[in-house]
């Protein structure tokens, strides 16, 4: 039961929806939407051990850092892997929150919903869980990234009906189908999109002789990426140091050579989809069949996926409207609709059919 003291920091609180990700930390606040899209990097300094710069900031530091300073991902294929990193980045963005809503300091203590991959293991969830109460929040949930994802897009996951879910993020991709507010069958994978990045890189260090960075290669997988034949193919020009030479060096590469290089991690995901649909009952099979198959999360904006997608399942595969933030925003409506979806989130944090591959 609800004390005086929880009565009053609920007057001077904001309840916040996290989606704590690999590549971006998105954070969505009731009654507001989403207030903050930045990386997932902090700048640490290896003398002091202290954060010198948070998000965007850090990011425009990766790679071009004094050996003093390290710029940094505290997360990994969407698990905590530097602990104490990941709570001062969340103190930073629930701070940054507050900060924006001009809630009185002492009183910046919000109820957090975080969304986190299905396929975790408890210690992993205990991290999550311990980060966003060490960074200040009055109370915290876990709500896994598909089941948030599923929520954000619309899906009637509550309803005794079939609906499906592909989220591909920065770390981890999520396949799973719901029905009856939880989990029928899922997959959890850890290809995404920063494996598809260093599939570039590495396609253009045996090709070309090219070592390229990590923003080069993102800027190739959004620029021309795709998983489908394009329309009309395109080319960009990838920028690095040959390897043979060590010089400086510009190479032209056109759609088809990134689509070569991003086929084993495209074929990886469509593999993680197929066995999902093989263990799904058929009366939901034909649920989806009508209702189709959602595509959220940032990989979801890879050209031509929906196409390989829809023409590998046989069914239609359609991308959710603004993808990047769907499991923020399903983890946003969790606190706005909480009657709604308090069973479902419980539910599916008690047990769930899960499959880390």
């Amino acid at each position: 039961m609800a004390g005086p003291l929880d009565a009053l920091f609920g007057l001077f609180s904001v309840d916040v929806g996290i989606d704590l990700g690999t590549a971006n930390t998105l954070v969505y606040v009731r009654g507001k939407g989403i207030v903050i899209n930045e990386p997932s990097v902090v700048a640490i300094d290896k003398r002091t051990k202290k954060p010198l710069a948070i998000g965007v900031d850090a990011k425009e530091m990766v790679g071009r850092t004094p050996a003093s300073i390290v710029a940094v991902r505290p997360l990994r294929d969407g698990v905590i892997s530097e602990f104490e990193i990941t709570e001062a980045m969340l103190r930073y963005f629930i701070k940054k929150v507050h900060d924006q809503t001009l809630i009185p300091t002492p009183f910046y203590a919000p109820r957090v919903v975080v969304g986190i991959p299905s396929g975790v293991t408890e210690v992993e969830k205990r991290a999550v869980y311990d980060a966003a109460r060490n960074a200040r929040a009055r109370e915290a949930m876990i709500i896994e990234e598909p089941v948030a994802a599923a929520i954000g897009v619309g899906l009637p996951i509550t309803e005794p009906l079939g609906s499906m879910v592909i989220d591909i993020g920065g770390g981890t991709t999520e396949v799973a189908v719901f029905s009856l507010g939880g989990i029928v069958v899922s997959r959890s994978i850890r290809v995404a999109g920063d494996e598809m990045d260093e599939a570039i890189i590495n396609y253009a260090r045996q090709k070309y002789n090219l070592l390229i960075g990590q923003r080069m290669a993102e800027r190739a997988k959004i620029t021309i990426g795709s998983a489908y034949p394009l329309p009309e193919e395109q080319t960009i020009a990838l920028r690095g140091r040959n390897l043979i030479t060590g010089l400086p060096e510009s190479v032209e590469v056109s759609s088809v050579e990134i689509r070569e290089a991003l086929n084993d991690s495209v074929s990886v995901i469509v593999d993680a989809i197929r066995d999902t649909l093989d263990e799904t009952p058929p009366e939901l099979i034909a649920d989806l069949m009508e209702g189709g198959i959602a595509l959220a999360g940032g990989g979801g904006l890879l050209q031509g996926l929906a196409e390989r997608l829809s023409e590998e399942t046989r069914m239609r595969v359609y991308i959710a409207d603004d993808p990047l933030t769907c499991v923020a925003r399903g983890a946003g409506l969790v606190l706005e609709s909480y009657d709604k979806f308090a069973k479902v989130l419980t539910s599916l944090q008690r047990g769930s059919t899960n499959h880390r591959i």
